[in-house]
């Protein structure tokens, strides 16, 4: 039996990962992402994760259950935002381990393994999104772990191969909704590639344990009008989802970056040839992915995750060739990227100077969170303790709930931005409120007849970011046109 055999044979049981030199490198992303977790402070969708962690059901108006209860059981624990960061980084570290499994799966040997690896370690998209802990970090899993278990489905062909697929599938539509382009673009690679398959009962059983896993959030979205794509329909009214135009080039320019897209058109064309052929499903999956960005205007780091199948393909035909050049040129290419992806995607400089160059506005949104709230309750403590604080978006009312007790504030907070809006109105008085965030005086005299300002809500040294860059406020509104219930229709909004 030659060498070779012996490899081929040992597939049945699953290809073998090179372990040693990808642990070395998710270790390297852990300890990057360790370094600078807690540098700043806690970004505005991690309060609202763990408030609405704390409000349990099967979804909420903008999203399925998974991410809010991980956020509720890490915000137990002491050390405030740390605790949710150490969780993004624990999913991006398993990012890179799954893309090294993806790359043998594809039929790539050592080098493949660790270029893959690697890849997924350096990207943009893929390093910015660990930042801080959210649906996007664990939807990158998610796809991963889809991919990878898809994989080893057909080359298996077995139906617990299946069924470990579907879980995974299922376990994925309950973070994030967008996993569906991944299981649309696997369903239709299967059709145009691997037709054969789907007259298994295998595909089916798995598409169909997925189903039944996410079936109680669809349930609740279809108990309550189907509020996410209401939601997703104010994204794009507003222009914050962007457009075709403007998110594909930024998915592929900037989120990918330039050597690593060169590595995922070497992997396109690894699957456009006959060598590529049974992993084609992959090219299928990407193309799907753009599609849906492309279509629904969603934002293009919603269509990253599909990326390294792209690489795992590149990687292997990389390691095909075995050229003394790209032996030398890869390992640079992705360390360039590392860094760039670094610069753009973590807080490694003073909030100055990332405000300054412009680097990453959601690193500024991480920045800056406790003294915007002590501004606030410096401005409460001046009224009765049952005054509502209403504030324009969630961010600010969940920084307020979690930060605001340590600060003396006991006032009730309240806010008509998605999942507040639909909990309903305070309890508190309406007679009095103190409105605080990017109202206008216009906005809020259609709700109360007298709207005084009381000061401005600013940044640290005057920097800026989206709470404070449109004029935050603090305001005093008396005199309600309603009462709460009267007017909660008209508070409450999507976005």
């Amino acid at each position: 039996m030659t060498m070779t055999q012996t490899v081929e044979d040992t597939w049945e049981t699953g290809p073998r990962v090179e372990w040693r030199p990808v642990l070395l490198v998710a270790g390297v992303v852990a300890v990057i992402h360790l370094a600078v977790a807690a540098r700043y402070g806690w970004h505005r969708d991690e309060f609202y994760y763990v408030l609405t962690g704390r409000h349990p059901a099967w979804g909420y108006v903008d999203q399925p259950p998974v991410t809010p209860a991980l956020a509720r059981l890490a915000a137990a624990l002491p050390g405030g935002v740390l605790p949710l960061r150490v969780l993004a980084i624990a999913a991006a570290a398993g990012c890179v381990l799954l893309a090294a499994k993806l790359a043998a799966e594809l039929g790539g040997r050592r080098r493949a393994q660790l270029v893959t690896a690697a890849a997924v370690a350096a990207c943009p998209a893929f390093v910015a999104a660990s930042a801080l802990f959210g649906t996007t970090v664990l939807d990158q899993l998610c796809w991963l772990a889809v991919m990878v278990a898809t994989a080893r489905a057909l080359r298996l062909g077995t139906i617990p191969a299946w069924l470990l697929a579907g879980l995974l599938a299922g376990l994925g539509l309950e973070n994030k909704d967008t996993i569906a382009a991944l299981l649309v673009g696997i369903g239709l690679g299967l059709v145009v590639t691997r037709r054969a398959v789907l007259r298994t009962p295998g595909p089916w059983l798995a598409a169909l344990l997925a189903l039944l896993i996410a079936l109680p959030n669809i349930l609740w979205n279809a108990s309550f009008g189907w509020p996410w794509p209401a939601v997703r329909m104010a994204g794009v009214l507003s222009g914050r989802e962007g457009n075709a135009l403007t998110q594909v080039p930024l998915l592929l320019l900037v989120l990918t970056g330039p050597p690593l897209l060169c590595l995922g058109v070497i992997g396109v064309r690894r699957l456009c040839t006959g060598a590529g052929r049974p992993h084609r499903w992959l090219l299928v999956v990407a193309i799907t992915a753009v599609v849906f960005i492309a279509v629904t205007s969603g934002k293009s780091y919603y269509a990253a995750p599909m990326l390294p199948g792209l690489f795992a393909a590149g990687a292997v035909a990389v390691e095909s060739a075995n050229t003394r050049d790209g032996r030398r040129s890869w390992p640079l290419a992705i360390a360039a990227t590392a860094v760039f992806a670094i610069v753009i995607g973590l807080p490694v400089f003073p909030p100055k100077i990332t405000n300054g160059i412009g680097l990453s506005s959601t690193v500024m949104e991480t920045y800056g969170w406790p003294e915007y709230v002590r501004q606030i309750v410096a401005v409460a403590d001046r009224y009765p303790a049952d005054t509502v604080i209403f504030t324009s978006n969630y961010g600010e009312a969940g920084a307020l709930t979690t930060l605001g007790p340590a600060e003396g504030l006991r006032n009730p907070v309240a806010s008509g931005h998605n999942a507040y809006g639909f909990w309903g109105p305070p309890s508190g008085s309406d007679a009095t409120v103190l409105c605080v965030g990017e109202f206008t005086p216009a906005y809020l005299h259609r709700f109360w007849t007298q709207v005084t300002e009381i000061a401005p809500l600013t940044l640290p040294g005057g920097l800026s970011n989206e709470e404070v860059e449109k004029g935050a406020a603090s305001y005093l509104c008396r005199q309600p046109r309603g009462t709460w219930t009267q007017l909660w229709p008209e508070l409450a909004h999507l976005g």
